[in-house]
């Protein structure tokens, strides 16, 4: 039965979309007057999901240890377990207009499972030996991501000294591997029509970065920052050009992949807003919330059919990013 199948860790990525259109609410609800109620429900759920899916995880390799064990060692799969504690780090977020110390120790126990595995899975990376083909941008999850999430939970609750550190690693790490990723795409053989929605992590990075960046700033944000905004709008562009070709795939999961970047780009345009920026990106800010909110409720009813039909989980011999 589907429903005794062990989840795959990119179930994760469900709560990175979430607590992003639950951040994007608590802004608006300041900047539009906007009821404050409905961020704050949607952070329960992006809670009550986190914990499901963390609990289920964990069970995976308590009882199914040979998927785990085969899943951490799948050269696209394996990156989805990163999520595992950056979405850890992400419940201080959550938390911290409610419970503090809660928030606090979700960023400790966070932001240390992840360095540990970023440190584990792009150490191994270094050895070399990767086939070309399995190189896609789920590779930024392990350091790229976590990193950001990290930084961003940590200017949350009042540590831009320790979210800087974080913010440079991520930022570093996107550089070096974006010319990576890019030049496989480029190059290789395309993608596997299974795995084309993954393409949309690739939104995440610039506009992830000036999230991580405004969390540990105050005032009126650079003009890079800006900038590096702007960037996460011409890939958002690009990836709208790709949706016709990307949605060869039927809705699966892996369309999560999106909301990440989605409701980071939306929500940023709206903190810089908040924060004295004016012309084109509170211009876009608005567009980019319904937008945003559309997309999300499409991914959202998607993924509740496809578990009303007990279609949800992949087949075990799936090629899928699951």
């Amino acid at each position: 039965m589907a429903s005794l199948r062990p989840i795959p860790a990119s179930f994760f990525g469900m709560v990175l979309g979430l607590v992003g259109l639950g951040s994007n609410w608590r802004i608006a609800s300041h900047l539009w007057g906007l009821p404050p109620e409905i961020g704050e429900g949607i952070m329960v759920v992006a809670f009550v999901v986190w914990l499901a899916v963390s609990v289920s995880y964990t069970f995976k390799w308590i009882a199914h240890r040979d998927a785990a064990i085969e899943e951490a060692s799948h050269p696209v799969q394996c990156c989805f377990i990163g999520l595992a504690p950056a979405t850890t780090a992400l419940m201080a977020v959550v938390l911290a207009p409610h419970a503090h110390l809660l928030a606090l120790v979700a960023l400790i126990v966070g932001g240390a499972g992840h360095v540990l595995f970023s440190v584990w899975r792009v150490g191994g990376m270094l050895k070399g030996g990767r086939e070309v083909t399995t190189v896609t941008p789920v590779i930024y999850l392990p350091s790229v991501a976590g990193n950001f999430i990290t930084a961003i939970a940590a200017g949350t609750l009042g540590l831009p000294s320790w979210g800087v550190l974080f913010f440079g690693a991520g930022l570093f790490a996107w550089l070096g591997l974006e010319s990576v990723i890019v030049n496989r795409l480029f190059h290789a053989q395309p993608l596997p029509t299974a795995l084309r929605p993954t393409l949309g992590i690739q939104l995440a990075p610039p506009v992830v970065a000036v999230a991580a960046w405004l969390a540990n700033t105050q005032g009126v944000p650079e003009m890079l920052a800006q900038a590096t905004w702007g960037y996460g709008m011409l890939q958002l562009l690009v990836l709208l050009r790709l949706m016709p070709w990307i949605a060869e795939q039927p809705f699966a999961p892996s369309y999560w992949a999106f909301t990440f970047g989605l409701t980071a780009l939306s929500g940023t345009a709206m903190t810089m807003t908040s924060r004295g920026v004016v012309g084109a990106i509170p211009q876009l800010g608005l567009p980019l919330f319904v937008m945003t909110n559309l997309a999300l409720a499409t991914v959202m009813i998607g993924t509740l059919i496809r578990a009303a039909q007990g279609t949800l989980l992949p087949p075990v011999d799936s090629g899928a990013a699951r």
